[in-house]
């Protein structure tokens, strides 16, 4: 007699974490659309049942038009804006197009709650114009950097960066930095550790280079100047601990001073000082959120700050925080 054992796969329960809400309307933006999927939608059971719950709320009735040819159902009304963490703007028709006075309510009943609210791309249209940008700083796509600023003059538009986290209302630049704003989310959630597996998934980096500026249409550097400063960048990582003054960046990238400034610029959006703020800052995000049993000492040593109290200075200035209490949420 044959007995035949029937295996049955470990049953996965849903998500029971943070709930994000992506708009849909008619003339979606597919990629803008797709990307919130990809980071805050897709099941990832390796994250565990903390994960975030997705919802696509239909900013009209359905079925919506989709760029592409696509079209796409919602799983229901602006109502269900009422119990979302996190709501999602995933692109508009048209930087100049006119919102729809009950998304306008809704966003802004979404925001008075403290749920977050961000925009991808052309979406900053339709958070300015529920007035949530209202001065504040906000980031879009360099195209629309000029419209923007002429309808919203109370806005601090700034179209150098990927994107701008104001604590409940955030703004991403042009399409792709979409990702990196979502990844950001990740990483305010759930930790470096998460947001490198949602981007090895998604073979992206974790954090991109620079700023928006260097995909501005502008002189570009030759191509032997790139091979140059590639290996430079990684070294510079490695030695992030140590001192990095400009005269010898330039002599180990072959160039004079002046050209070195010019082409690191061109090729990060940003000066070789600014890079290395923010590679520390990063060094020592890391080692707050996986080094418990480091010290401040310590991570400001590993960090290149040299010591604690001017660690604590460059925490407080560029994020508005101390390590302490950095390691607290994130750690």
């Amino acid at each position: 007699m044959t007995t035949t054992v029937k295996i049955m796969p470990d049953r996965v329960s849903p998500p029971h974490g943070p709930l994000v809400a992506v708009l849909a309307y008619d003339g979606l933006c597919t990629f803008e659309f797709g990307v919130a999927y990809e980071v805050f939608g897709l099941p990832r059971p390796e994250m565990g049942p903390g994960w975030y719950r997705y919802q696509v709320v239909g900013v009209e009735d359905g079925p919506l038009r989709a760029a592409g040819g696509l079209t796409v159902t919602a799983d229901g009304g602006l109502g269900h804006l009422e119990a979302a963490d996190i709501i999602v703007v995933p692109g508009w028709r048209a930087i100049d197009a006119g919102v729809p006075e009950p998304l306008i309510q809704a966003l802004q009943a979404a925001n008075r709650r403290g749920a977050r609210v961000m925009s991808l791309c052309s979406g900053i249209t339709v958070l300015a114009q529920a007035g949530l940008l209202s001065g504040l700083k906000a980031t879009t796509h360099w195209r629309y950097a000029d419209s923007i600023a002429a309808r919203f003059p109370d806005i601090a538009l700034d179209p150098s960066v990927l994107y701008v986290d104001n604590g409940t209302v955030l703004t991403a630049a042009g399409s792709a930095a979409g990702i990196d704003l979502c990844l950001h989310v990740v990483r305010r959630d759930f930790g470096t550790e998460a947001a490198n597996s949602v981007a090895r998934r998604l073979v992206v980096p974790p954090h991109r280079e620079g700023g928006q500026a260097q995909f501005i249409p502008g002189p570009v550097a030759r191509d032997h100047e790139k091979e140059r400063l590639s290996p430079l960048f990684d070294w510079m990582r490695k030695n992030i601990a140590n001192d990095l003054p400009l005269t010898m960046l330039a002599e180990r990238a072959g160039m004079s001073l002046r050209s070195f400034q010019r082409r690191f610029e061109e090729a990060t959006g940003v000066s070789p000082g600014e890079w290395i703020a923010m590679t520390r800052l990063r060094e020592a995000q890391r080692l707050l959120e996986t080094e418990a049993r480091s010290d401040l000492e310590e991570v400001a040593r590993l960090a290149g700050y040299g010591s604690a109290a001017n660690l604590r200075h460059h925490f407080r200035t560029r994020l508005g925080v101390s390590p302490a209490a950095y390691r607290r949420q994130f750690g």
